[in-house]
């Protein structure tokens, strides 16, 4: 049996990046469980390049990965929005002293400057934080343009491959699938989403602790249709956010509901709570519920991604706990982890970022 030098679990744009940025350097073998790549998070994203989300620590990676998607061709510029009620003028405060510093593109804007950019939004709002560099991303375009650079590089991608056993004998992982299919490698990279702490307990690892948290999106016919020039309008106590999408509307109640690692769901509460609050912001009226869908967003327990070989067992490695910033940071996350994976210094991409923050022995006690 060949074995390659890396083995990734799970193909999303984690493992689609991760396997792309190895295979220049290394044989790499990607296994996916389902028919087809990212039909799990990734192809359920209604993912937007914003400097701010994640928090303060995840904004290197977003800034780092700026310039690859730009490049790429998979952002279109939208902006976005943080809008607060009055007695929320706090929040707006807190929100500009975190993220001041960090090198995020935010400015503070008053009621005048709100109710110009999203029109007849209603008098509770009186101010916001503008962030007019956020963008939409093209999720489908970037996983298929990993998957190209992977196939271009030689990664093997085997579907319907669902890891059921993994043993370590002879300094080389034996993986065997639920349909008998076996394959080896020497080093292991967990890129398996809501799935990976069950990959790390396959391997004989305990569990970091990732949970996955679902969140639910709706997208709604509305009249009057939303300009198709608004911005992503976020909540800045985070009870929504919503965007739009052609001349339909994109709405979350930017729920996060602990979830086993499943084939999500949406739940009618969490559609009807995201109608309600929308009702509190712009009066629209929602003609039809045309779409629902829910995804599985996986943390960390400090809510940071976890990159890099694993102390216990150094052939095993992690990627995942990316929350919902995965594809928004996917190009520096996968460049980082890589170097850290090969042993290559940084290079003009990952300079300035501090593969520490992001390793798995800092969940360890």
């Amino acid at each position: 049996m060949t074995a390659y030098d890396f083995a990734v679990i799970g193909a999303g744009i984690a493992g689609a990046s991760i396997a792309a940025e190895l295979a220049e350097h290394a044989t790499v073998l990607l296994l996916e469980g389902e028919d087809q790549p990212g039909y799990h998070a990734t192809g359920r994203s209604a993912a937007f390049w914003e400097q701010c989300y994640g928090g303060p620590e995840i904004v290197p990676l977003t800034l780092a990965s700026g310039d690859y998607l730009r490049a790429e061709g998979v952002l279109r510029r939208r902006g976005a929005l943080y809008i607060a009620r009055a007695e929320q003028a706090g929040l707006l405060d807190d929100f500009m002293a975190r993220f001041g510093p960090t090198g995020a593109g935010i400015e503070r804007l008053g009621r005048d400057a709100l109710a110009e950019i999203v029109p007849r939004i209603e008098p509770a709002w009186t101010g916001a934080v503008w962030e007019p560099e956020c963008a939409d991303i093209d999720v489908a375009a970037l996983h298929q343009h990993y998957l190209a650079r992977g196939r271009k590089s030689e990664v093997t991608l085997a579907t319907r491959a669902r890891v059921a056993g993994l043993v370590r004998e002879g300094g080389v992982w034996r993986m065997t699938c639920t349909d008998g299919r076996a394959f080896a490698a020497a080093t292991l990279v967990n890129a398996a989403g809501a799935w990976a702490d069950g990959v790390a307990a396959l391997a004989g690892l305990p569990p970091l602790g990732i949970r996955p948290l679902r969140r639910t999106v709706v997208q709604l016919r509305t009249d009057p249709a939303p300009p198709p020039d608004l911005p992503l309008v976020l909540d800045i106590a985070g009870r929504f956010y919503f965007k739009p999408e052609g001349a339909r509307l994109w709405l979350s109640p930017h729920d996060e509901v602990p979830s086993e690692p499943c084939d999500a769901a949406p739940e009618e509460l969490a559609v009807a709570e995201a109608i309600d609050r929308l009702a509190g912001v712009v009066p629209w009226r929602v003609e039809a519920v045309e779409r629902r869908w829910a995804g599985l967003r996986s943390f960390a327990p400090d809510r940071l991604p976890v990159y890099g070989r694993d102390p216990r067992l150094p052939a095993f490695a992690w990627f995942a706990g990316q929350g919902g910033y995965g594809i928004q940071t996917a190009p520096a996350a996968a460049r980082l982890a890589a170097q850290g994976l090969l042993g290559t210094g940084p290079d003009v991409m990952t300079a300035r970022l501090d593969p520490a923050r992001y390793a798995p022995g800092r969940l360890l006690p």
